[in-house]
Order: C-alpha cells, then sequence, then structure tokens
C-alpha cells in the first residue's frame, strides 16, 4: 500500500492544509465534502502537492514536520520537481 502526504489549497482563503492518507483523491473530495472540521468552512480545496511514501510510519514523519514550516517553504516545496503533482 502506498502512503501519500498531501497539500491542499483553499481557493477562498489562501489557506494551505497537509494532511496524510492513502488515497489523496478522494481525500480531497471528502474535504470539499465538507467532512473534515476545519476545511468545512474555507472550501473549495484543490490539491497542490502530493508526495509519496513507502511506509506509513515515513509519510506521518513528514507530515509532521511540514506542519511546523512557514508559508513561504511550502510553497517552495510546491515548486519542487519531487511533487507528484507537478508530473
Amino acid at each position: 500500500m502506498n502512503h501519500y502526504v498531501y497539500i491542499i489549497e483553499s481557493a477562498s482563503s489562501n489557506v494551505l492544509y497537509k494532511g496524510y492518507s492513502t488515497n489523496p483523491i478522494k481525500r480531497l473530495n471528502e474535504h470539499n465534502a465538507g467532512q473534515s472540521i476545519y476545511t468545512s468552512k474555507r472550501g473549495p480545496w484543490q490539491l497542490v502537492f502530493v508526495a509519496q511514501f513507502a511506509s506509513k510510519a515515513e509519510a506521518m514523519r513528514f507530515e509532521r514536520m511540514l506542519k511546523r514550516q512557514n508559508h513561504r517553504y511550502l510553497r517552495w516545496l510546491i515548486d519542487q520537481p519531487t511533487n507528484l503533482m507537478r508530473n
């Protein structure tokens, strides 16, 4: 099973939300359907970053690191060639 860390961006408020999922497209649909308390009032959301990991532990470590980063770093990361959304 693949594990992913994703970043979604709110079109209405320029907020970046970081999360973990085994299916980031399905998770994006859940965010846009209001199934997450934090993201329910800030949508619509678009997927702007995806990274794949071999293990859940590895993905969770990366997600924790992302949650501590500033907006400038996240924008830089989104623009990197390692972002699966850029392929």
